[in-house]
């Protein structure tokens, strides 16, 4: 038909363009099939569109041989195809009012459909995920075009010369733009609304194209989920724009740093809406003059994460058995790990940390293990020299315990938590450090001895290098205080995290952390004494007489103590528990904190809360009276649930709540 070939004449010379505005026009056009039935012109109803003649009285007496035409559509007929939902030609759900207008006039009067008609009729063009990459000039012809709508597509720049004039909004989320200057170049001098969100906008010099020079009309600005980072600049150009009212400029890093809306909400005094919350009165008063100290903020996100209570943990103890005369000693700790940005001073701050806690260990340990008499004092409990260096070069030696014989059944116990209390000190600090060039990963812990009993025991039970104990690039892992078994173990750990690379912040928000539940296993082995040369024996006389004469006698006479025997310990062998991801996109999204319990699933059974109900028994027959609690073992019959193995996570982004707030950490931050 003429009429279908000249309505999409203009089109078909781009339609060969992949990636252009007007291509994706065109297509879009093409499906809606304006030209084709129930719509368009044809035997459905051609007979309401052909030309009027006057007929002589002859003509009008039908003749036999002439076929009889079908009967044709009625226009309702023809509209019911096209809205009713149960019909194969009615539109999309997703179809727009103006794609339901366009079908509905080419059924009505098809003869309206052409090029002229489209161009003076769109006020508003929605091209969203079309994959269009260029805008071209086609556009311009669009006379009465207010809006255009280009989300999610593959535009990297946009000529600007290319945009109507009479453009009043216009959104461009989910591209590729990685700077506004394109759109300075010309931009629509009408413009009320700038839509950027979700594209790449990246540098200090962005804020030079969001003043008043290029849009003097603007009243309503995003440029969430970018890659911007300078507030101050920002701000002072948003400053410029009198009739700004909603401004959206979360998902951003300088989003990030804690007096973000405070100076926001004081510096653009006609803001009405911040990141879709309005500002009110109350909340300009409680940040007014804040302003005024731009310049002194400093350019950096502050985290506290808080680490509480761990459930559901097997006791892996229950399955050892009973430590003999030559070992091994076995003691068990638990931890969470998570990885989390580095921070410029943690490395320095982590190495005060430790000389601080191993000089608290070193005299703990002192005061429980050292004896009264001279004989201990001399030979020592603990090689003290050994142990300041592990504090400082965890790599080189390992601390070596001395019990006697005799005593080893009695003071496994109190080896184990005196291990565990090593580990808690030496972690404090929130650093885990991961040899990779072992086959095992190894935590405040130094490499196995070289001796030829332990590395076999070893070789046994190393496991290999778990990637949940891993940090993912960029990142550091930290990890609480080590922990005995309880049912409930307590971890009450927080850490503050300052960081000033906030575009790697932004990123690692979006990524996530990985929490993981760790058990460390440390056996201890006795430590086999060199022969030495006994020396020759003496002649008996006078000297044994007078050392018989110098022993004291009666009941206070004391046994002499047997030589005390070594343990050295093997590397922690780790086994993760449970590992998981938290996700913390929402504190990029304006949500303060992030708070959630991490579920594992269950690990515990039946039959190892049966062991650990035995143990305790023991344990509350051997206590007095008074602490006897009456408890009972778990059984199927009693609805035996076991609770899953979990652990209580927060994160929380910090923000001042107030001017006096700001004001202080201002003055505690010079005073540092």
């Amino acid at each position: 038909m003429a009429t279908r070939e000249s309505s999409t004449s203009d089109y078909r010379q781009t339609e060969g363009v992949p990636g252009t505005l007007s291509t994706a026009v065109y297509e879009h056009l093409r499906k809606l099939c304006l030209r084709e039935f129930p719509c368009g012109i044809g035997s459905w109803n051609k007979s309401r569109f052909l030309p009027r003649k006057c007929r002589t009285w002859r003509e009008l007496i039908p003749k036999e041989e002439e076929i009889m035409v079908p009967e044709e559509e009625t226009v309702e007929a023809l509209l019911g195809l096209v809205r009713s939902n149960h019909s194969p030609w009615a539109m999309l759900k997703d179809s727009s009012a103006e794609d339901r207008f366009l079908r509905e006039l080419a059924i009505q009067n098809p003869l309206m459909i052409k090029d002229t008609f489209f161009y003076s009729y769109f006020r508003c063009l929605r091209v969203v995920d079309k994959g269009v990459s260029l805008v071209d000039k086609e556009l311009l012809k669009f006379l009465k075009l207010e809006e255009l709508v280009l989300s999610a597509n593959k535009i990297e720049e946009i000529d600007a010369n290319n945009l109507p004039p009479t453009l009043k909004v216009l959104e461009l989320y989910g591209n590729l733009i990685t700077s506004m200057e394109c759109l300075c170049s010309a931009p629509p001098p009408r413009l009320q609304h700038l839509g950027l969100g979700h594209n790449k906008l990246l540098g200090p010099l962005e804020s030079l194209y969001v003043t008043s020079n290029n849009w003097p009309q603007l009243v309503s600005l995003d440029l969430g989920f970018n890659n911007l980072t300078d507030l101050q600049s920002m701000i002072l150009s948003l400053s410029t724009l009198k009739h700004l009212r909603l401004l959206v400029l979360q998902g951003n890093p300088l989003a990030l740093v804690p007096y973000y809306r405070g100076f926001t909400v004081d510096s653009l005094a006609g803001l009405c809406v911040l990141d879709d919350i309005t500002v009110s009165p109350s909340e300009k008063h409680q940040f007014r003059g804040l302003n005024m100290h731009g310049d002194l903020l400093a350019r950096e996100a502050q985290f506290v994460v808080t680490i509480g209570n761990v459930r559901g943990v097997v006791d892996s103890s229950i399955l050892d058995p009973e430590p003999g005369p030559d070992g091994p000693f076995i003691s068990y700790s638990y931890y969470v790990t998570y990885d989390f940005v580095e921070d410029e001073n943690l490395e320095g701050h982590a190495s005060r940390m430790e000389e601080i806690h191993s000089e608290s260990v070193l005299d703990e340990i002192d005061k429980r293990f050292s004896g009264t008499d001279e004989e201990d004092q001399q030979d020592g409990l603990l090689d003290l020299p050994e142990i300041q260096n592990q504090g400082r070069h965890r790599h080189k030696s390992r601390p070596r315990l001395h019990l006697d014989s005799t005593e080893s059944k009695e003071l496994s116990e109190v080896l184990a938590k005196e291990m565990n209390q090593m580990a808690e000190d030496s972690a404090e600090s929130g650093l885990t450090d991961i040899d990779e060039s072992e086959t095992s990963i190894s935590i405040h812990s130094a490499p196995l001895p070289q001796s030829i009993d332990s590395s076999e025991e070893l070789a046994k039970l190393r496991p290999r290098i778990d990637v949940r104990l891993c940090p993912s690039p960029g990142t550091v892992l930290f990890n609480t205080v080590h922990k005995p078994w309880s049912d409930v173990i307590p971890c009450t750990y927080e850490m503050k995290h300052t960081l000033k690379e906030l575009i790697r912040v932004k990123a690692f928000l979006l990524a996530g952390t990985t929490v993981s539940i760790v058990e460390e296993k440390i056996l201890s082995w006795p430590v086999v004494p060199t022969p030495v040369e006994s020396p020759l024996p003496a002649k008996k006389g006078k000297e044994d007489k007078k050392k018989k004469e110098e022993a004291p006698k009666g009941k206070d006479v004391k046994k002499k103590k047997e030589p005390p025997r070594e343990l050295r310990q093997d590397p922690p062998v780790l086994s993760v528990l449970g590992s998981g991801l938290v996700y913390l996109e929402p504190l990029l999204a304006g949500e303060p904190v992030v708070s959630t319990v991490c579920d594992f699933g269950v690990v515990r059974t039946l039959e190892t809360d049966k062991l650990t109900h035995a143990r305790d028994s023991k344990k509350v027959k051997k206590a007095p009276k008074k602490d006897k609690s009456k408890t009972t073992a778990p059984t199927m019959d009693s609805g035996y649930q076991p609770e899953p193995l979990s652990v209580e996570v927060q994160i929380q982004l910090h923000q001042y709540r107030s001017v006096e707030e700001a004001f202080l950490s201002l003055i505690d931050k010079q005073g540092e």
